[in-house]
């Protein structure tokens, strides 16, 4: 089941970055600190989806996206390691996309660490293109038309 994020779902969301996604990041301490404190008004920027299991209603994933214009930019999407492969990456971005498409979007975009070999290969599954590589950040960027 996908569903908008609660506030009660936070804590979850916040494991999950710590647990799924600051493993895979190049910044330092210090830069990571600062993302954590920015996170709570990072996530009410745009909206959350969470994945659940149908059994219990567990969070076992999210996918956070901001509108701009007609892009529709992937800002966070974590599953947990206990359910990677079990499609709920898949059925998030989806459902994602299709919030996009609903509000206009021509097109999806998101930045992968250059160290998340499965998060680039997950999104080249999903017709994402590389579109260039951003040595700043250490990211590449991937984009597709919706």
């Amino acid at each position: 089941m996908i569903r908008k994020r609660s506030s009660q779902d936070d804590t979850i969301i916040f494991r999950l970055i710590e647990q799924e996604l600051v493993p895979l990041s190049h910044l330092s301490a210090q830069e990571m600190e600062q993302i954590r404190k920015e996170l709570p008004r990072r996530l009410n920027r745009g909206i959350t989806f969470v994945a659940c299991r149908p059994d219990n209603a567990q969070v076992v994933g999210f996918i956070h996206v901001m509108l701009h214009g007609e892009l529709l930019y992937i800002d966070l999407i974590a599953i947990s390691s206990a359910h990677q492969g079990m499609r709920y990456g898949k059925k998030l971005l989806e459902h994602a996309e299709h919030y996009g498409r609903l509000r206009r979007c021509k097109r999806a975009k998101v930045m992968v660490d250059e160290d998340n070999i499965r998060g680039i290969h997950f999104y080249l599954r999903h017709q994402y293109q590389i579109l260039r590589y951003v040595a700043l950040s250490r990211c590449h960027e991937l984009e597709k038309s919706l």
